[in-house]
């Protein structure tokens, strides 16, 4: 087995391993799919400000129109701001996607950028590319011309980037409200005094508590780090979990980490008055000068 220095022991919720001999799977707790309360209530706002948007600038359009003393169709801005709306209601479901692919609060945070960047340009592609195709089509039809210029495209972009951030956030808040909470999903039960049932998905690990080397918060879950190199997700709060180890040998040395005091090592400095634990098999633990019981507890140990 390779040796686990990380000297930034936050990084290492990041990491999902399955062991050597298994492949790697990652659990982020996104879900995907057009459907659900979140998304229903997100595509009915999205509906509401595209039709509001419309009002206003077709309004706005005919208003300036007057004041300049032009004569313009109410046909043309119309037509204009409706195929907009109309290929903005399809283009947003690539928003939608992505916003559960890379909620904003996933780490790390430069990727999930990187995405919605990537997403925000092929969002305004999409919405330009079929909005001016569609006008194409339709303004010959009602006997008016309309013409486009690459020229455009800065300017477009601008206000597509505004939109996806816009529709973005609608969709994340609205699925955080009627995603369902931990609380909804029974406690993991201890097997027996001497095992402890880590949950991963769909398999149940009864683990013996010695091979249990610590837990760590991951969001909506909890990982650990085993004794084999394995470390396995469980969907539970870090409260759930440190319930039911703590009256069994585990201490919560940093406000993400719970660690098996039978297996720590060494304890050494990590400066302003915090530790690194070590816990064999490379697995290296924070220990904040913010839990001095645990720290009391950790040098007695030691």
């Amino acid at each position: 087995m390779a040796d686990r220095t990380d000297e930034n022991p936050e990084d290492w919720a990041d990491r999902a391993s399955r062991g050597d001999d298994q492949p790697a799977r990652v659990t982020s707790g996104a879900r995907f799919g057009m459907t659900g309360p979140g998304a229903l209530r997100g595509w009915l706002v999205v509906l509401a400000l595209l039709s509001l948007v419309v009002f206003v600038n077709v309004t706005t359009e005919l208003d300036d129109a007057h004041r300049r003393g032009v004569a313009m169709r109410l046909a043309w801005p119309l037509t204009l701001e409706l195929t907009s709306a109309f290929v903005s209601c399809f283009a947003v479901t690539l928003i939608l996607a992505l916003v559960r692919l890379a909620p904003p609060t996933r780490r790390p945070y430069w990727r999930t950028a990187l995405i919605h960047l990537g997403g925000s340009i092929a969002y305004s592609i999409v919405h330009v590319g079929l909005m001016t195709a569609l006008r194409l089509l339709v303004f010959p039809m009602l006997a008016m011309r309309y013409t486009w210029s690459p020229a455009e495209l800065p300017y477009e972009y601008r206000k597509d980037l505004l939109s996806y951030v816009v529709v973005a956030v609608i969709f994340w808040l609205l699925d955080r409200r009627t995603a369902p909470t931990t609380a909804a999903e029974p406690a993991p039960v201890p097997a027996d005094p001497a095992t402890f049932d880590i949950r991963d998905g769909a398999s149940l690990l009864r683990m013996p508590l010695g091979d249990i080397l610590a837990a760590k918060a991951a969001g909506n879950y909890v990982e650990f780090a085993l004794a084999d190199g394995r470390r396995p997700l469980m969907r539970a709060s870090m409260a759930q979990v440190e319930a039911m180890l703590a009256p069994r040998g585990f201490v919560r040395t940093h406000r993400s980490w719970l660690i098996n005091l039978t297996r720590v090592h060494a304890l050494s400095p990590a400066g302003s008055g915090d530790f690194r634990i070590d816990l064999g098999e490379g697995v290296i633990a924070p220990a904040s000068r913010r839990y001095p019981e645990a720290l009391a507890r950790l040098k007695g140990a030691n």
